[in-house]
């Protein structure tokens, strides 16, 4: 409403008033409006949220002030403490407020007047900070500074001196002989994710990431790592390292480093159960040229000199606990049969399993050894006749022993319906036990560890992808119902964390950490959460371009309304596991940020909307996601998309989306899930990364036999629609994204409603309107 000019009013969310009483409060309530328009003016872009808390800004309040109105005639008619006050004339400066005032033939009386009014006003200003100090409210005033900017000029993440930690393995290292030592991030089972114990490339080299190798010799430590890690890597090594840019052109492999850093025939050390079989052939292959050796050093060095400072943690042991099958869709013991039926085909006698996720999905156990991923440590060998699991027994309960049927378990040679159960640390024993008669044939995967591989001699070695890999992989009706079930449930929690977010990041309340925390909290509420798939990717402005940063107490930096805002997260349910990545900004995004998002949306888009073969490989699929970025001359350095286990691990093979080959990938296939994850990164400035989970289908194509597949959307949040440019959307995307908005209104919003959840649901339907 435009006011008539002569008058004065005030408009409210519920209220459209003139009047002239409440005189004596009038110039009392002008300071607040004072104070509350510098609070407004040093906030860019920023509108206020509501807030529905006692003593919070709860409603805006607009004032209009016209000329002829005379200095002594103008009423200021504010709300009550708490209100915000925006100004809509700019013109004539008044006690630091901006009015449209003209007056005229002013006389002794209306100077009187405003000298008695500036007395007030200076007696209304002491009473005010007196009031600030005293009033209960004060005890918890507004949480909206006056300034909610962030210096990260000089931000970095923090770095561990590493100088005597390297001087001790040095030392350890000429005890051995050893002109060299190798420490991947791998532990005894190759988990990408690894416990607190194994964690020794990162304690030897300060970096976090969870991929990565490091290579000491005596004057020199180095550290590969891919292109996720480049910026983290060189925030966290100290200058003891140098950073070795893993799968460019210019970067040597390990070989030839090691080849070019050592005299002839060295001697390189290794722990033999922490490098798969295959990585240490590949280093033994190219070492010959030199004439040098790979070394087993069965007693990992990091450990000896990480258990000197007495902070190594102990390794973990936690109890398993059995999935039920409502979940699982099949009994362990039909999985069993459906493995023995392979290694038939394989002639194989004797199947042995390294790998914990695998273990866990084949016997329908969970456990907790492994920070966000559900396993245990353990293996499993399968023979013919016989399952023997090697675990520590206190980690085996009564329901788990019923569950396997161990105590019915008869030492024979016969059939057994149930599983032997052994020490953890047996394994290699029963191993030389088997292949002692040298005339029973072992199948083992080359990323099972050289320690295990090793043991078996070239002619009775089947050296093939585990089969239950694949398996695992494809997805049966109920794992597929509980991934669509979990993902509702976890929209939920994300539309209530972005509803909350925007309330209160304009505020200046929200760090990483705080707003990693929070969600954690949001899921936490959800009906069959476990714990999180991995830690939460919560990253603001330039730590967004960490493609994957995770905030600490040191590096968290304040979400503001100025910078982009990256969130990767995802948790463990007990029907299916969910990885979802949204990027928003909570103010004025420019015209740059706005088409990086598009068109990284538009990737996203392609890859969803796509049809393809049975059985193409990942990389056929790649091109498709990084099109619109390459147009501008755009692209990003790490896959577009991953496997995810169904209450599993976050990351599974074999297959994934990248456009580096993967000779594991078997081609996709109805019923696996894969992530679907292009972005862009703009170091020290900005990362935008939108990743939904799909589930493989068959596909209806015009033509051909109904050997075509495509993707089905999982994730259930929608894209923030102030970051997209329309113009640069094609009307099949915009019709796409209206249909996926519509059934997270559906699905989610129906969830919303249930709950009685009134914000996030206001958020969902804000978020999820048509695109016009």
């Amino acid at each position: 409403m435009t006011p008539a000019r002569g008058s004065l009013t005030y408009t409210s969310s519920n209220a459209t008033t003139s009047s002239d009483s409440e005189t004596g409060k009038s110039v009392g309530r002008l300071v607040l409006g004072v104070l509350q328009q510098k609070v407004l003016s040093n906030f860019r872009n920023h509108q206020p949220s509501p807030s529905h808390k006692s003593g919070r800004i709860q409603r805006p309040l607009d004032i209009s002030i016209s000329a002829g109105d005379s200095r002594r005639r103008i009423q200021f008619l504010l709300a009550s403490y708490g209100h915000q006050i925006v100004a809509t004339s700019t013109v004539t400066k008044l006690n630091g407020m901006d009015a449209d005032v003209e007056h005229k033939h002013e006389t002794k009386l209306s100077r009187f007047c405003v000298r008695f009014g500036l007395i007030l006003f200076l007696l209304a200003v002491c009473s005010f900070v007196f009031l600030l100090a005293f009033r209960p409210w004060a005890k918890n005033p507004p949480s909206r500074p006056f300034s909610c900017t962030v210096n990260v000029s000089n931000m970095t993440m923090g770095k561990t001196n590493t100088t005597e930690r390297l001087r001790q393995l040095r030392r350890r290292m000429k005890e051995f002989n050893i002109s060299a030592y190798i420490v991947p991030t791998d532990d005894a089972h190759q988990n990408e994710y690894i416990a607190a114990a194994d964690q020794r490339r990162e304690f030897i080299s300060g970096f976090t990431g969870s991929a990565g190798t490091a290579i000491i010799t005596e004057h020199n430590a180095s550290l590969w790592t891919d292109g996720r890690y480049f910026l983290q890597a060189a925030q966290q090594l100290d200058d003891n390292w140098t950073l070795m840019k893993d799968r460019l052109p210019d970067t040597p492999t390990f070989g030839q480093f090691l080849n070019d850093k050592l005299a002839p025939q060295s001697s390189i050390g290794a722990d033999p159960t922490t490098i798969s079989n295959s990585t240490w052939e590949t280093i033994s292959k190219e070492l010959e040229i030199n004439g040098s050796k790979m070394v087993n050093i069965s007693t990992n060095l990091v450990d000896l000199v990480w258990s000197e400072t007495g902070d190594r943690p102990a390794p973990p042991n936690n109890s398993v606990w059995v999935l039920e099958q409502k979940y699982t869709g099949k009994d362990w013991k039909q999985k069993i049969q459906d493995v023995r039926e392979k290694m038939a085909e394989k002639k194989a006698e004797y199947l042995v399993v390294t790998a914990l996720d695998e273990i866990a999905w084949l016997l329908n156990m969970r456990g907790s050894d492994i920070p966000f991923n559900p396993v245990f440590f353990s293996y499993v060998i399968v023979g013919i006749n016989r399952t023997m699991l090697f675990i520590n027994e206190s980690k085996v309960n009564s329901t788990v022993r019923r569950h396997l049927n161990i105590e019915e378990n008869r030492m024979d040679t016969g059939p057994m319906d149930g599983v032997e159960l052994y020490p953890y640390g047996d394994v290699f024993d029963k191993l030389d036990e088997i292949v002692h008669p040298k005339d029973k044939k072992l199948w083992l995967t080359p990323e099972s560890s050289y320690a295990v591989c090793s043991r078996v001699t070239q002619d009775l070695l089947v050296r093939a992808a585990s089969p239950i890999a694949l398996m695992k992989a494809v997805k049966n009706e109920a794992e597929l119902a509980g991934m669509y079930a979990c993902h509702v449930r976890d929209g939920v929690a994300l539309a209530e964390f972005f509803a909350w977010m925007e309330a209160e990041v304009p505020k200046c309340n929200v760090t990483e950490l705080s707003a990693a925390d929070k969600l954690e909290e949001l899921r936490s509420q959800q009906e069959n959460y476990v714990s999180l798939s991995f830690d939460t990717i919560s990253a603001s402005g330039p730590n967004g371009a960490i493609i994957h940063y995770k905030p600490t107490p040191e590096s968290s930096i304040p979400v503001t309304s100025n910078d982009m805002f990256l969130l990767d997260s995802g948790s463990q349910y007990l029907d299916g596991t969910t990885d979802v990545t949204r990027t928003v900004h909570f103010g004025q995004p420019n015209e740059y940020q706005k088409e990086c998002y598009t068109r990284v949306l538009k990737g996203n888009l392609a890859m969803a909307m796509n049809k393809f073969p049975e059985k193409a490989t990942g990389e056929r699929l790649d091109s498709f996601a990084r099109q619109h970025l390459w147009n501008v001359g755009l692209d990003y350095a790490h896959g577009t998309g991953h496997g995810v286990g169904a209450g599993l691990n976050v990351h599974e093979g074999p297959m994934s989306i990248g456009y580096r080959h993967n000779p594991k990938d078997p081609g996709l296939l109805a019923g696996m899930v894969i992530t679907d994850e292009p972005g862009y990164y703009e170091a020290g400035a900005f990362g935008i990364r939108i990743e939904n989970q799909m589930a493989i289908e068959k596909a209806q194509v015009k033509y051909g036999n109904g050997s075509f597949l495509e993707l089905r959307n999982l994730t259930l949040v929608p894209y923030q629609r102030k970051l997209l440019v329309p113009e640069l959307l094609n009307r099949d995307e915009i019709a796409y994204i209206n249909q996926y908005h519509e059934t997270c209104l559906q699905h989610v919003g129906k969830a919303l409603q249930d709950q009685n959840k009134k914000e996030a649901y206001r958020w969902l339907l804000k978020e999820a309107a048509p695109i016009g």
